[in-house]
């Protein structure tokens, strides 16, 4: 069995979301809190958990999940009929602003979990302006990690490494890439990154030696 959410039901997802938060949305927050990207992002968050099940077509949802911890991977997540495992990550993104760099997931992490095939990772992504004292939202991703291509993303060294969005006002994706082929590209990119960490760190471990050699000679 396949899951239930095809790439038109994606694009009707995102389409619902829009249409609900400028319905229902725009005033989540204070008049002081309108300016604070965290304020908006937190309000946007719970508002999409509490609403979310209501944008996704009828018939695929089986069961729909909240109320998970800070720390944890989803937002958000539901099962569908043919008992695929949705986890969502919701990020917000001001398109005034010039320059935003995410975190989206730790590689071990998702490596654990798209070790089964009916886990699907998905990053939600709404976008939006402030105006007149109210927020106006512009658009909304809503894809599997899959299908952002590596060329928006980038690694940062937490961990064992995080995948992060470059820059969120240039996001790339390609709908047709398959999860074999992502996660290969994945591991080939970590290769090269954990080299170049090695390389960092023996920058490191010898410019210690310097700073202990001059406290051992020190007076």
């Amino acid at each position: 069995m396949q899951n239930l959410l095809t790439k038109q039901k994606y694009r009707e997802i995102e389409k619902n979301i829009v249409q609900l938060l400028n319905f229902k949305g725009q005033d989540l927050v204070s008049q002081t809190s309108l300016r604070s990207p965290r304020a908006v992002g937190d309000a946007v968050q719970e508002f999409l958990t509490e609403n979310l099940n209501l944008c996704i077509p009828k018939g695929i949802v089986r069961q729909y999940e909240v109320g998970f911890q800070r720390r944890s991977m989803e937002d958000m997540a539901f099962y569908d009929t043919n008992d695929y495992y949705y986890a969502i990550d919701s990020k917000t993104h001001n398109k005034n602003t010039v320059f935003n760099m995410p975190n989206l997931i730790s590689v071990k992490r998702l490596s654990n979990f798209y070790m089964n095939d009916k886990n699907v990772f998905n990053i939600l992504i709404v976008e939006y302006e402030i105006g007149k004292n109210k927020i106006y939202y512009s658009n909304c991703h809503f894809n599997p990690i899959e299908q952002y291509s590596w060329d928006c993303l980038t690694l940062g060294a937490l961990g064992w490494g995080q995948i992060q969005i470059a820059n969120s006002n240039r996001l790339l994706f390609n709908q047709e890439a398959s999860r074999k082929e992502w996660m290969i590209k994945m591991c080939e990119m970590m290769e090269v990154f954990y080299q170049e960490e090695l390389g960092k760190i023996g920058e490191r471990i010898t410019w210690f030696h310097s700073v202990k050699n001059f406290w051992q000679n020190h007076p």
